[in-house]
């Protein structure tokens, strides 16, 4: 059986990475396709295979500034040559699920989220304090309405949807009256595990700085409540960010699994102050037995138990997120109790669970839709 991966593209390790990575350890003869490629962004495991990039990889910027490129993406994903290949397997939150398998072939989608940008989420990334009014409302909005059909349309040429979440399995069903079958992403537990670190008075951040995640909020909060943040990674809306702190803030940058590891462990607690689809940040650090506080929507409502393993807040506001701040000092919490529960999202459950799935839906009729 010839296998293709496909990947909206490899910039970085994230949640949609580690789970393409697992698939690349199932699929060590397997090709990636992608959009773009940053030769070195991801580990070894994936670097090891033959990955074909777009005709997009050649543009100007195309690595720092991929998300520029997006008008151009339907085209790019569909002009790879997926004919030789007898199973599809794509890790898709944009594009990815929208490449053209053989008929004969299988496609599963693992589906991170159907395309934020157009759906949900578009003021986030092109509403007129980001981009201006004009631009917002006489090009994006246009460009994503026709994106969002786009996406809606292409959800036919998958055969069986994975969704990382019970809430990303509402999005699919919402957006492409598709049923999808939940498959928890993979989380190391056995790296991400206690010590006898003892835990600090700041609270910890980590992520990519774009706009969705709500960082701004967590500053915001954390300024009015007196208390220290650590911010670890980067992103695009970093600089702007930067202005808005005040000398609590700090900002880390990108940092190794082991530093990242050693924040959590010295962290208070972790903040997820944005909607997840799933979030794999506040299972890590419930793995290294550190509460979370978190929105209670999205991922968060089924990863992080409010008043056991961490807190929950009502709404996106300073104020809803301030007071959960304040209610962390009032609760105590068993980091042994937080760890078992993030075991259950441990990285050979998914892949058992993967597994199982492929396995079902390659012995399944061709042509089956789930």
């Amino acid at each position: 059986m010839k296998v293709a991966l496909a990947h909206d593209w490899l910039t970085g390790m994230r949640g949609g990475e580690k789970v393409l990575e697992v698939l690349c350890e199932l699929y060590p003869d397997a090709d990636i396709f992608t959009l773009f490629h940053a030769r070195g962004s991801v580990s070894d495991t994936i670097e090891r295979h033959h990955v074909s990039t777009s005709i997009l990889q050649s543009l100007p910027f195309a690595r720092s500034h991929y998300r520029r490129y997006l008008p151009l993406f339907p085209m790019a994903i569909e002009q790879f040559d997926l004919d030789p290949y007898d199973l599809v397997i794509s890790s898709s939150h944009c594009a990815a699920k929208a490449v053209v398998a053989a008929g004969r072939a299988r496609h599963i989608c693992y589906c991170h989220s159907p395309m934020r940008y157009a759906w949900d989420q578009f003021d986030a990334y092109f509403g007129p304090d980001r981009v201006g009014a004009v631009a917002s409302h006489w090009l994006y909005r246009p460009l994503l309405a026709r994106l969002a059909r786009w996406d809606a349309s292409t959800a036919s040429r998958v055969g069986r949807f994975l969704a990382n979440s019970q809430h990303v399995a509402g999005r699919i069903r919402r957006y492409y009256n598709r049923v999808a079958t939940i498959v928890y992403p993979p989380v190391d537990t056995i790296f991400y595990h206690p010590d006898t670190t003892a835990p600090g008075s700041h609270f910890l951040i980590v992520s990519a700085i774009v706009p969705y995640k709500r960082i701004d909020l967590a500053i915001a909060a954390c300024r009015r409540a007196g208390a220290r943040l650590r911010i670890v990674g980067d992103g695009p809306d970093r600089a702007r960010l930067e202005r808005q702190a005040d000398g609590r803030v700090e900002f880390t940058g990108r940092l190794t699994d082991e530093q990242i590891r050693d924040e959590y462990r010295g962290a208070r607690a972790v903040l997820l102050p944005g909607e997840e689809d799933f979030g794999i940040v506040p299972v890590e650090a419930q793995a290294c037995g550190r509460p979370v506080v978190a929105l209670a929507r999205g991922g968060a409502l089924e990863t992080v138990i409010d008043g056991e393993t961490g807190v929950l807040f009502a709404e996106p506001t300073v104020e809803s997120l301030a007071a959960a701040l304040e209610q962390m000092s009032h609760v105590v919490f068993d980091s042994e109790r937080i760890r078992r529960h993030a075991q259950q999202f441990s990285r050979e459950r998914h892949v058992e669970q993967m597994r199982g799935v492929i396995e079902d839906t390659v012995s399944a009729p061709a042509g089956t839709r789930w």
